[in-house]
């Protein structure tokens, strides 16, 4: 994870490494732990949970930091009861102050303070990006990472031709993204001329709000969904796209995340809206999650409808429009205006 961007979402995982640079190199790297997205409806004990920073290492040290936290979570993780299994309640149950020391102990050195770095988004930058050595990368949106032909949308056909002729990479982004990457100076006319041909090169039809929003596949492939989220969330945008249109916030990066059940698979307990499946066609909502992925969000509504989602919204962007503050984002307005409180860590997301 390279700031500025926190494009996966580095304080929802486990075990997490933030980069740092100084002069264009690399010098090492911030060390997160404690973070996981699952929860369960009803049982306040389970809850999701960011990731704390602990502290600094160097590149070459990262591997085998990340080997001792595995043995922490293997000798002290719960294994009687899978609810309670994953690491971030190791670490709430013990305290961070020990599962440091512990790690330390297992190393037999002492990690350095974290060092000082500064998230802006946890979006994708689509198009064309340069990189350090010439190359060239494109990063394609591809809606909630379904690639199909559709329509006139024939992605699956363009990616394939390309695929043909491509000498680089391929490289699918947490958020459900596509990289062409290791794009060959003398290579990205041909690159370039095959997205034009399949329209891909620029698409000024899709909003910012599409473009940032994320879904779990949901039904029917998944088993434990209880309602839809991959095959819905584009419809519920289209309507969001509507409303925003009309208050003036059409180019307001607004983060929208929907799973179909509890378990989060598509990190909506970080998102600024949130939904999370409860029966086919209902949803609970989630406000207040941060910009770059910083925040966990709050509770708002359960078991509502797409009627009732955006009858809430509505006037909820409405008043964002003509109260918000310079450069606030819409999770940070929500909680300043009192629409929900602001949750501080994992343990209080269920108050």
């Amino acid at each position: 994870m390279a700031p500025p961007i926190n494009d996966v979402d580095v304080y929802t995982q486990d075990l997490g490494f933030i980069a740092i640079a100084e002069g264009g190199e690399l010098v090492g790297l911030n060390v997160c732990v404690g973070g996981g997205m699952g929860r369960t409806d009803n049982e306040p004990a389970t809850y999701p949970r960011l990731a704390d920073v602990i502290g600094f290492c160097l590149p070459e040290q990262a591997i085998e930091i990340a080997e001792k936290i595995v043995t922490i979570q293997r000798d002290f993780g719960d294994r009687t009861e899978r609810k309670h299994a994953r690491m971030k309640y190791t670490i709430d149950d013990r305290g961070l102050d020990w599962f440091r020391t512990e790690l330390e102990r297992r190393l037999g050195w002492s990690l350095k303070e974290a060092r000082p770095f500064h998230f802006e988004s946890n979006c994708d930058r689509t198009g064309w990006t340069s990189g350090i050595d010439s190359s060239w990368h494109y990063t394609l949106f591809i809606e909630n990472g379904r690639v199909q032909d559709t329509g006139n949308l024939r992605l699956m056909t363009a990616l394939r031709e390309i695929a043909r002729v491509h000498a680089g990479d391929f490289r699918l982004t947490p958020n459900q993204n596509l990289i062409i990457a290791n794009i060959a100076a003398d290579e990205r006319p041909r690159i370039k001329a095959l997205l034009e041909e399949y329209g891909l090169d620029e698409r000024p039809q899709l909003s910012v709000l599409r473009q940032n929003a994320m879904a779990c596949v949901a039904l029917p492939t998944c088993g434990l969904a209880m309602a839809e989220s991959e095959r819905y969330l584009p419809s519920l945008i289209t309507r969001i796209e509507a409303i925003l249109a009309e208050c003036g916030l059409a180019e307001e990066p607004i983060i929208i995340r929907m799973s179909g059940c509890p378990n989060g698979c598509s990190r909506p307990y970080v998102a600024e809206i949130g939904f999370t499946g409860r029966a086919p066609g209902y949803y609970n909502l989630y406000l207040g999650g941060g910009f770059h992925g910083q925040r966990l969000n709050r509770l708002f509504l359960e078991n509502i409808g797409e009627e009732k989602i955006l009858e809430v919204l509505t006037p909820m962007f409405r008043t964002y429009a003509a109260e918000r503050k310079s450069d606030e984002h819409f999770g940070d307005f929500v909680i300043r205006a009192g629409y929900v409180r602001e949750v501080l860590s994992g343990r209080t997301f269920n108050d």
